[in-house]
């Protein structure tokens, strides 16, 4: 049956290119916007009226990268670099019951529409393969607060010991066997169960599966063919951490001859569906060589700052053609998941280059448009992140009368440099209302606070051994992961040096 047909009148659209925010109407069929006009639009006779007046409407954020795991690891890091957080992995997310993988995502969902970003790329982990029961939690989670999301599992067949050159042996011998139970499964074991999650999924149209080889280095050429593969085979797009951190660029010269991204196009992974999360470290050749496949880059500047790992060359990517899209990262290693931040960052990281490198500066309307139409072109969904015909009404309304717009001088720059989701009136998703008068339409959150402490110290408890293990670690995860970074590359001149 049909939804009933939904007019908005009353608000003030923002032009991202134009930097103004006229009068408009907007008339939603099923969800998706049928029409648009000035005040006064026709609407059919049995229309629901959306009252607009005193807000301002921009399409739904999309987030380009995040990790739907992480929303029970909030606020566990601080002073991080990318390999020490990776270490600290089997404390801060495991191990993980059913029902807290359902609660950890349902936490950034919510935290994402009530801040309003509609849809997300949620690369999600389970130790040591994905289960049918998990990605089943993840799809639910999405579904009952009301986001849109692509949902991958993130994989590997080398655990990250394994996978760095020299660390295993760096570390003293009984650490060795300590870490002898991070090991991952064998690729054709996850690689199956990849195809059983797929054969299983049910969801609704708004959830959508890909597949994520976590870090190249991580995994066996014939594992990242294996993902290749079957990303193919269903349509699925492909999304991978490369060149996060510099001693990723080490680890992959040594271990392939060539960058990364280089080797994984050399295996046929890169393409107009790969995603490229982070890319602090892509050099020139790689950007032209991502560019020219019609690959996109989830730029999260928040993250990459927190972790230590350097400034993405955003302005580089643009001119060579690569799709930009921006993500907050996960709440494990961004603590937040505020797409207004990202944009801020996004931004203010680019200004950081200083006076001399002006005409690399990031503009506002160029990071609102990542933000919407770059990321939706990430997550290769061709109907939302922008507010026009034919496209989902995914739909932000923020109140005017917030301080944040307060005087409302230039829409975009605002919502890129004021806005904070304080101002975040009501979301709609699919035409249909999930964020009404600041509040998650449907939720408890009282009970969700109640249902995040408990699993919080149950956590605690179960992963003490865990924890006592990553302190062990961590000196010489800490001193051994920068000195190979700091290794001189043979093509120094070729790459952004940060």
């Amino acid at each position: 049956m049909s939804a009933r047909p939904v007019v908005i009148r009353g608000g003030r659209l923002v032009d991202i290119a134009a930097h103004t925010a006229p009068l408009a109407d907007i008339l939603v069929l099923d969800g998706t916007i049928a029409e648009m006009g000035a005040p006064g639009l026709a609407a059919p006779d049995d229309a629901e009226v959306f009252d607009a007046s005193g807000m301002l409407m921009h399409p739904g954020l999309i987030n380009g990268h995040t990790h739907g795991h992480g929303g029970l690891s909030k606020g566990m890091a601080d002073r991080f670099t990318l390999e020490i957080l990776l270490t600290a992995g089997p404390w801060m997310s495991g191990p993980r019951q059913v029902e807290d993988k359902y609660l950890s995502t349902y936490l950034g969902a919510a935290e994402m529409l009530l801040k309003g970003c509609t849809a997300c790329y949620d690369l999600t982990y389970e130790f040591p393969v994905p289960t049918t029961d998990g990605l089943a939690a993840c799809v639910k989670a999405y579904a009952d607060v009301g986001m849109r999301a692509v949902v991958a599992p993130m994989v590997a067949d080398i655990s990250f010991f394994d996978a760095i050159p020299g660390l295993l042996d760096a570390l003293p011998k009984a650490l060795q066997k300590d870490v002898e139970a991070m090991r991952m499964a064998p690729g054709d074991t996850t690689l199956a169960a990849i195809r059983a999650g797929l054969k299983a999924w049910a969801g609704p149209s708004t959830i959508r599966p890909a597949v994520a080889p976590t870090i190249p280095h991580h995994c066996t050429d014939a594992f990242l063919t294996g993902c290749r593969d079957i990303a193919r085979e269903h349509g699925l797009g492909l999304h991978s951490h490369v060149a996060e951190s510099r001693m990723q660029v080490v680890a992959g010269r040594t271990l392939y001859g060539m960058t990364q991204l280089a080797h994984m196009d050399r295996l046929g992974l890169v393409g107009p569906d790969f995603v490229v999360a982070h890319g602090v470290w892509l050099s020139d050749e790689d950007m032209a060589l991502l560019g020219g496949h019609g690959g996109s880059v989830s730029h999260n500047p928040g993250s990459n700052a927190l972790l230590g790992n350097g400034v993405a060359h955003a302005r580089k990517m643009l001119d060579r053609g690569v799709n930009l899209a921006i993500g907050t990262d996960g709440s494990s290693c961004s603590d937040n998941q505020n797409m207004y931040e990202a944009m801020r960052t996004a931004v203010y990281m680019s200004h950081a280059r200083g006076p001399d490198a002006y005409a690399e500066w990031l503009s506002t309307s160029e990071v609102l448009t990542a933000a919407t139409a770059g990321s939706a072109r990430a997550l290769g969904l061709s109907d939302v992140g922008r507010i026009a015909p034919g496209y989902k009404a995914d739909i932000v309304f923020l109140d005017l009368s917030s301080i944040n717009l307060i005087p409302l001088n230039d829409p975009v720059n605002q919502i890129v440099q004021s806005e904070d989701g304080r101002s975040v009136h009501s979301v709609m998703v699919d035409g249909r209302v999930v964020v009404a008068n600041g509040k998650l339409v449907g939720a408890d959150m009282a009970g969700l606070a109640a249902s995040a402490e408990r699993a919080r110290e149950r956590l605690e408890a179960a992963t003490h051994d865990k924890r006592a293990l990553f302190e062990k670690l961590l000196p010489v995860v800490g001193s051994y992961c920068p000195g190979l970074g700091r290794q001189p590359l043979a093509n120094e001149r070729h790459l952004h040096i940060h």
